[in-house]
């Protein structure tokens, strides 16, 4: 028996023909404790287009780089990395090894190697590659980290309000059983709800679980998420600030290829994919009236695709012959305007998100001492 490091099938048949062993039969290894526990290092492009590059600046050889890194690698890397030097070794070129990797190269990366084998400056347009990246990454963070501190404060609120039903609420009901007081409506309300939670608090936090997790599990299925992204987009600034994030990364890959030497019309087809489905028919428009001959500001501008910022950008650069800096330019402009309008969101809505907790906590507490209020003003 022969453990291998492999993708997929196919690349495990393919290691042991170059060891020199015939395949009976491939079966998948039992997964590891290491594996398990996610402690496996996944692969990565970023790091890899930087090390790549790092390496060819140095002088050596697209193999010679491939060489060093799969040497070097100890994650599921080394595995890719070999199987893309045995397809070189077998004749393909760089661009077609990486297409035949499967999942670890995204199309607009192969693409990228396509047209700098074409143009000869591999180098540079895996730089401006990994300059996509970085940028693509930072816009994705900006978005990530709007979201992180709304997240947190509203689970401290809930987790504040779940501590006073379950443990404080039920101490006071016991308190005023005892006084033998009759109590307020809503403070009733309150204590039985609170007694009624305390005394089932396993089940309670069970039913929560179960909620969130099929929750959850219902927002992966694609007719849902459908839903909930028309919803989003139906949603005014919430549809435009989405718009915005998917048209930065569409600008920005069309301008990252355009210098690199493709035509627009396939790397529209390429960029196409980085849109959001409402957005793909529009590509489509604009790719078949650009064949036809249309300047591309004019198309993309009828397909939706343009803002006024836009297509006065993307006039400019038909005219001095700069479309793809002039591209990144409008990548650049929607990557600020997006960055406005998170910022001024979360401060609009964080206060509004402490205010809505702070009524809720409030009010349980005042209806906590509401009846305690009431005895003062009676002994009064």
């Amino acid at each position: 028996m022969l453990a291998l490091d492999a993708e997929d099938e196919a690349g495990a048949r393919r290691h042991a023909r170059e060891q020199g062993v015939s395949v009976v039969s491939i079966a998948p290894e039992r997964a590891s404790l290491a594996k398990l526990s996610g402690s496996r290092v996944r692969f990565s492009l970023l790091l890899f287009t930087q090390e790549f590059v790092s390496l060819l600046e140095a002088g050596l050889g697209a193999r010679e780089a491939l060489e060093a890194l799969a040497g070097k690698s100890r994650d599921d890397g080394a595995a890719t990395l070999r199987g893309v030097l045995a397809d070189i070794n077998s004749g393909l070129t760089l661009s077609q090894a990486f297409e035949r990797a499967g999942n670890a190269f995204p199309p607009l990366f192969v693409a990228t190697v396509r047209a700098s084998e074409r143009t000869g400056d591999m180098q540079m347009a895996l730089a401006r590659y990994t300059d996509y990246l970085g940028q693509v990454e930072r816009l994705r963070g900006k978005v990530t980290n709007a979201l992180v501190y709304p997240v947190m404060l509203a689970l401290v609120g809930a987790a504040v309000s779940a501590f006073l039903l379950l443990y404080v609420v039920p101490r006071f009901g016991r308190i005023y059983d005892d006084m033998g007081r009759d109590l307020p409506f809503l403070s009733r309300m309150l204590m039985k709800t609170g007694e009624l939670l305390s005394q089932n608090a396993t089940v309670a936090l069970a039913a929560v679980a179960a909620a969130a997790f099929f929750g959850w599990r219902l927002a992966k299925k694609p007719a849902v998420r459908d839903r909930l992204t028309r919803a989003a987009w139906a949603t005014p600034r919430i549809g435009q600030a989405i718009r915005l994030y998917h048209l930065a990364q569409f600008y920005r890959s069309m301008g990252m290829l355009l210098k690199g030497g493709m035509p627009i019309v396939p790397s529209l087809g390429l960029a196409r994919d980085l849109l959001a489905q409402a957005m793909r028919p529009g590509v489509d428009q604009a790719r078949a009236r650009i064949a036809e001959g249309i300047p591309a500001s004019v198309a993309l501008s009828d397909a939706g695709l343009a803002t006024s910022v836009a297509l006065s950008l993307l006039r400019v650069g038909e005219k001095s012959g700069q479309l793809g800096d002039m591209m990144e330019r409008v990548a650049i402009f929607h990557d600020a305007e997006l960055a406005r309008r998170i910022e001024l969101a979360t401060r609009l809505f964080e206060p509004l998100l402490m205010a809505a907790i702070g009524v809720v906590i409030g009010a349980l507490v005042v209806l906590l001492y509401l009846p305690v209020f009431e005895l003062a003003n009676s002994l009064q």
